[in-house]
């Protein structure tokens, strides 16, 4: 397929493909799988009993809490239910800044289709969204395995263009997904902040459990530029000339506050929250954060 070589990498598709994407928080779906329920039914493990109604099924009924009390209550099992996952892909003219081998787009691309392969292999649901002040183009949710092809060709096609409105899409996507799933958002998140951290809090409001990969270069993080640089904004026309080692003390200082912000606000949110380099091999950054989140729920 067109896209497949730029975004679907084998070797990093071969080190993680033992690992899971679990739901953290409740989810919403169509088939019995791995993920919690909202819905009651019967299935291996037992949640909590309520007093029986008039037309309830009589297999639910327990008999040794009537023999005991003289009572009928019915046991209530949690539901198994297959995930619905929708990856959100910024797809912004910032995210076309990189030096190494990828540049911002091209990681999140590739961190996205990866996310894609793993979650149709759990045979589960997929769709994909990329974004920049619109939507442009949406892949519908599959789980049939060649989906993934339609997800990578969908974000190839694209190149990086205007700015971002991170506030109207993550409004528009709790507003329209019809039932409770995943959202994952991989971006570089330069945007207006208090719109971004609304949409999240949105998102999680209406039972979404959200994820955020934040995407930024080792340039950005680092700040190593030296002698006399002209610096251009890649989604206005401001420019500034200057001598970057005079402004690396206070630019690495605004950038710790920024990002002490975001893992802030993610937290309070209940939205899991990873920061990662575009020089980071894909599969140890999936790895570990994947890792982390499963032994955190494995707690509970």
């Amino acid at each position: 397929m067109p896209g497949s070589k730029r975004f679907l990498h084998p070797e990093a598709i071969k080190r993680i493909s033992r690992l899971e994407i679990r739901a953290r928080h409740v989810v919403e779906g169509f088939l019995a799988g791995m993920h919690r329920s909202p819905y009651f039914g019967q299935s291996i493990e037992f949640l909590q009993h309520r007093e029986y109604v008039t037309g309830d099924d009589l297999r639910h009924v327990d008999w040794k809490v009537w023999a005991r009390q003289d009572r009928y209550y019915v046991k209530q099992f949690e539901e198994e239910t297959n995930l619905r996952c929708t990856l959100l892909v910024d797809v912004s003219k910032s995210m076309a800044y990189g030096n190494g081998p990828l540049n911002k787009y091209e990681y999140a691309c590739t961190l996205a289709c990866s996310l894609a392969y793993l979650i149709l292999k759990q045979q589960d649901a997929v769709g994909c969204t990329a974004f920049d002040e619109k939507i442009r183009t949406s892949v519908p949710t599959r789980t049939k395995s060649n989906h993934i092809f339609s997800i990578v060709d969908a974000l190839a096609v694209h190149e990086p263009r205007d700015k971002t409105d991170m506030l109207g899409i993550l409004r528009s996507v709790a507003e329209s997904a019809p039932r409770r799933g995943m959202v994952v958002l991989v971006s570089d998140l330069l945007a207006d902040r208090p719109g971004l951290f609304k949409g999240l809090r949105m998102l999680r409001q209406r039972g979404h459990d959200a994820l955020v990969f934040h995407i930024l270069d080792d340039d950005e993080l680092d700040f190593t530029f030296s002698g006399p640089t002209r610096f251009e904004g890649l989604e206005s026309f401001d420019f500034l000339n200057c001598n970057p080692r005079a402004l690396r003390e206070g630019y690495l200082a605004a950038l710790q506050g920024y990002l002490d912000e975001v893992r802030h606000q993610c937290a309070r949110s209940s939205v899991d929250y990873k920061l990662v380099r575009t020089s980071d091999p894909l599969d140890a950054a999936l790895a570990s954060f994947l890792s982390k989140r499963l032994a955190i729920m494995n707690r509970y």
